[in-house]
């Protein structure tokens, strides 16, 4: 008798064991298929940005360029960000250094690149919100060098006209 209910037992457990696992498989499944694969959102996130990186790609030297990065308060009180600082001084973030958001509103913050040196360039930029809270996105791309002189005159376009 001992026998079979310690038979039991085990497969009672077994059974209990493969069960809870089965249950946290199929919510792991559900929350992968709901998460978008676009940016990371954690329940407990006040600043939730559309993307944390953006690639210029090929940019011409001497021509500026800027992206505006959507930031949103996703927490249940209010957001202020209080400084955005860049790196180094050829990229110049512009925020409203006024403005507190409320629950699930939304900012921008444009980013601003001097593509004055040749070559790749990867830049960080650090959001201070809440006080002491802070968050990097980060700007990259590659200069490639525009020519020094202008393109010759076409002597044969006035062939053309004529």
């Amino acid at each position: 008798m001992k026998k079979i209910f310690t038979l039991l037992t085990i497969l009672v457990l077994t059974i209990s064991v493969r069960a809870q696992s089965t249950l946290v498989a199929s919510n792991a499944a559900l929350v992968s298929e709901e998460t978008p694969k676009t940016a990371t959102i954690l329940l407990d996130e006040v600043l939730v940005l559309k993307e944390m990186e953006f690639n210029f790609g090929k940019i011409p030297q001497g021509k500026p360029v800027t992206h505006i990065f959507e930031v949103t308060n996703n927490g249940k009180d209010s957001l202020h960000i209080v400084n955005v600082q860049a790196s180094c001084g050829c990229t110049t973030p512009e925020w409203d250094r006024e403005k507190v958001q409320a629950p699930g509103e939304k900012t921008k913050i444009t980013v601003g690149y001097n593509a004055a040196s040749e070559g790749p360039f990867t830049k960080q930029i650090t959001i201070t919100y809440n006080g002491t809270q802070t968050k990097q996105i980060l700007i990259k791309g590659e200069v490639w060098k525009t020519p020094v002189t202008s393109a010759p005159e076409n002597k044969e376009l006035g062939n053309l006209k004529d």
